[in-house]
């Protein structure tokens, strides 16, 4: 009777804690999918570009339920250390900018308060300057107004790119100004200051050298800055890896991260757009079931072979239908480049007919129409929504064919219309962006495409070297750099007489000379 009164004491504790555990898990799991839901909701602002319909708001439909997404404690933990890592990232993207602005106000500054403290502190005591002093005024004037024209063309540039390290070069001048500014503020205080030094002349004459420093700094920072990666030394091949399309370029003594940025600068001006439709294999190549036989002899051993012979046949005949696949590829080829050529025809035909039914208005227009029959002036954005009604069957059809319709929405398609209408462009001229695939800036969207990842093997702060290999990473692609430095060249002289260029004619029996 004990054994059973605590069996079932046990067993009640164990279903309680059972059931409060198990309203636990649901109160977490109700709490996780709140935080996923609201994730989910950001994010489709991202892929609205990639997942636009083909009918441009025909078949538009919104679907609500359930969500069906979870969570874990690892995600939120990678989600937690994605939001610290970023808004690392951002401060260290205002850091550098920050203190160069602070040092350089500093170094500015420094020259006007060695003359400024010595007139507010011992005034009466100091010694008369005259001429000397009013000569080296105008030169140290000048000097600080040069100083602060080439800071601002030369520092004061907002940047191309949020770099993973630090600019090497650009924190070795800071730190040099730094030195520079604290060393003339320590013997200042030593031997100004402190005893109230009464040479005026010297204090003025210590407070130009300060400056003929910072302009020689300055000039420095122009070399390492700017001109040392001008001259060509390496050739950087960059693959799509998706595609394989590449380019070459040359570039000078950059280091990984700054070669990257000019790469990607490179990349969305002269690389195609990315078009991932356009790598698919035709779908009857690729939904056709290959057939594969496996033979089971279920017979006797002293059965005839015809049923043997008849599987071998079915197999060579399955085996040449998979060796020829490669011609059903190449006619899928032709056929979808003739249905190309097709609406392609078809587009220009409906983009000429569309631009002859408008014409731009002028003012002895309105003297010479008809009363009975006005015409009505409209503007660019209503002429380009009324001649885009007889071209947009054929547009949608031609961009379908060429998979182009997730970069070209209706709206896009009339602002380039209305666009083309104001400044008297041609129907040639109109076409000319779906015909002809632009750059991948042209698709550029804000909320896409920015965001990449440079992977090295080496630190992205060394120079580049022979046999250096990285890769700039995306969600959907990756540019893979190889560099390569670029030959010496032997370039030798031979003098050439300009009197030894003389010849005489050939002549033999059967010329007609």
């Amino acid at each position: 009777m004990d054994n059973e009164s605590t069996y079932s004491g046990y067993s009640y504790k164990s279903s309680h804690s059972r059931s409060s555990r198990r309203q636990g898990e649901r109160f977490l799991f109700f709490i996780l999918c709140l935080v996923t839901n609201v994730l989910h909701s950001r994010s489709i602002s991202d892929t609205d570009l990639f997942l636009q319909d083909d009918n441009w708001g025909e078949t538009t439909t919104v679907v609500t339920g359930t969500s069906v997404d979870s969570i874990s404690n690892e995600d939120l933990t990678q989600l937690s250390k994605d939001s610290g890592d970023s808004s690392a990232l951002e401060c260290r993207r205002y850091i550098s900018p920050a203190l160069g602005v602070i040092l350089g106000f500093v170094s500015l500054i420094t020259p006007l308060a060695f003359l400024a403290l010595p007139q507010l502190l011992w005034r009466d005591s100091l010694d008369p300057c005259g001429t000397p002093c009013e000569g080296l005024y105008i030169s140290l004037a000048f000097k600080l107004l040069i100083l602060l024209i080439s800071t601002w063309a030369l520092f004061l540039r907002p940047p191309r790119a949020a770099l993973p390290r630090f600019f090497v070069f650009r924190c070795l001048l800071l730190a040099l100004v730094f030195l520079f500014v604290a060393s003339y503020w320590l013997f200042y205080g030593v031997r100004v200051l402190e005893p109230r030094e009464t040479d005026y002349r010297g204090i003025v004459g210590y407070a130009a050298s300060l400056v003929d420093a910072l302009l020689f700094i300055q000039y420095l920072a122009l070399v390492l800055l700017e001109v040392r990666h001008l001259q060509p030394a390496f050739s950087l091949k960059v693959v799509r890896s998706t595609d394989g399309v590449s380019r070459f370029y040359n570039v000078g003594h950059l280091s990984i991260q700054r070669a990257a940025a000019w790469v990607l600068d490179q990349y969305y001006s002269d690389f195609p757009v990315y078009n991932p439709a356009l790598l698919n294999l035709p779908k009857s190549i690729l939904t056709k079931k290959m057939s594969a036989f496996k033979v089971y002899n279920l017979g006797e051993d002293n059965s005839t072979n015809n049923s043997t012979g008849q599987s071998r046949a079915m197999i060579a005949a399955a085996a040449r239908r998979r060796d020829n696949s490669h011609n059903e590829y190449y006619y899928e080829e032709a056929e979808v480049e003739r249905k190309v050529r097709k609406r392609k025809a078809r587009l220009v035909v409906a983009v000429e007919e569309a631009f002859t039914h408008i014409k731009r208005h002028q003012q002895e227009d309105a003297v010479t129409s008809s009363p009975k029959h006005p015409r009505e002036v409209m503007d660019p954005r209503e002429a380009a929504q009324a001649i885009f009604a007889p071209m947009a069957r054929a547009m949608q059809k031609y961009l379908r064919a060429t998979r182009q319709q997730t970069y070209h929405s209706m709206e896009s398609i009339i602002n380039h219309l209305q666009f083309c209408i104001t400044h008297n462009m041609t129907p040639k001229a109109f076409l000319e962006r779906y015909l002809v695939p632009g750059p991948t800036l042209q698709y550029l969207d804000s909320n896409r495409g920015r965001q990449w990842t440079l992977v090295s093997e080496e630190p992205v702060t060394a120079s580049l070297r022979q046999g250096h290999v990285f890769s700039l990473r995306r969600l959907d692609l990756s540019l893979i750099v190889t560099v390569t430095p670029l030959p010496f060249l032997h370039i030798a002289e031979e003098f050439i007489d300009p009197k030894s260029h003389k010849f005489v004619m050939k002549l033999q029996s059967e010329t007609s000379v």
